[in-house]
């Protein structure tokens, strides 16, 4: 799980996290700006809307296609219906496509290749079909997009709260050294995860606090809310800040995002510790979209 909490910090950097800053623009319409490069970026190819399927791998041979004899079942009308074989052998993972199979890696067409561990990760593609491996605690997975896949073309937006300054909290960032926080996924795996700090904040004169992982200038919260009974995800949203130079940092929740779980029944989403579980409404952020 620890690197799929890294690619949620590295998706921080680039879209979601940042500063609100003073210019021409008020800040509702910052907000929006920043919600469209969200949208966007759920939509792009790297995005949680293709996601097609999740395929836990056995030790040894598991065949992949379209057709129903295959171990690993692909949609059968996007796929041949038998594309080849992905060995898993004591961590390492290697593709045998059949002859003529349509397989590329990039633009190479491909009849055998090592796709885990070694090297750069390897997306292979077949149509609209991409696939690519992923490591949950001991287990080995191959994560499939299709490029025109029904939550993709479904997707018509993700209905929000409006816009209130209210809700750009400014925390006190606690620093604690060699803190970790157990964190669970929906599979039910745990790992401990490094926190830097914990965030304190009021709402309404009463004071609570968030425990976060990552680094101070890129902090990755979980966390739940008394919205998420009925007008949120119900197991919780995702926000990003970063401790500034005077040890305070804000929490926007006005960003609160939804998990890629919401939108997919693929994903393999962390859950909030439950010291993250507010017992206050935050009627701020993205509101429920789905119930994968």
């Amino acid at each position: 799980m620890k690197t799929y909490i890294y690619r949620l910090l590295g998706l921080a950097a680039v879209l979601v996290f940042g500063a609100f800053t003073v210019n021409d623009h008020t800040y509702e319409e910052q907000i929006r700006e920043w919600h469209l490069k969200r949208v966007e970026s759920l939509k792009a190819e790297s995005g949680w809307l293709n996601l097609a399927g999740l395929f836990w791998l056995d030790e040894g041979k598991n065949t992949f296609g379209g057709a129903e004899e295959n171990d690993i079942l692909f949609p059968a009308d996007k796929s041949s219906p038998f594309l080849g074989e992905i060995w898993l052998e004591n961590g390492h993972i290697t593709l045998k496509a059949r002859p003529g199979a349509g397989i590329f890696n990039g633009d190479q067409p491909v009849t055998e290749i090592d796709i885990f561990p070694d090297g750069q990760p390897v997306t292979l593609r077949h149509g609209s079909l991409r696939w690519f491996v992923i490591k949950r605690g001991e287990k080995y997975a191959i994560r499939l997009r299709d490029l025109e896949g029904p939550f993709l073309k479904n997707f018509t937006g993700i209905e929000r709260y409006p816009v209130q300054e209210k809700w750009r909290i400014k925390a006190r960032f606690v620093p604690t050294e060699g803190h970790t926080v157990p964190i669970t996924d929906i599979t039910g795996r745990t790992d401990d995860q490094v926190s830097p700090g914990r965030l304190v904040f009021t709402v309404d004169g009463r004071e609570y606090s968030l425990d976060a992982v990552g680094q101070p200038e890129n902090l990755f919260i979980i966390f739940a809310d008394q919205t998420n009974r009925h007008e949120t995800y119900g197991s919780g949203r995702f926000l990003y800040a970063a401790v500034e130079a005077d040890g305070t940092a804000w929490l926007d929740f006005n960003k609160a995002i939804n998990p890629p779980c919401a939108f997919s029944p693929y994903a393999t989403c962390p859950l909030p510790p439950k010291q993250n579980k507010l017992a206050v409404a935050i009627s701020a952020g993205e509101k429920r979209y789905g119930d994968h």
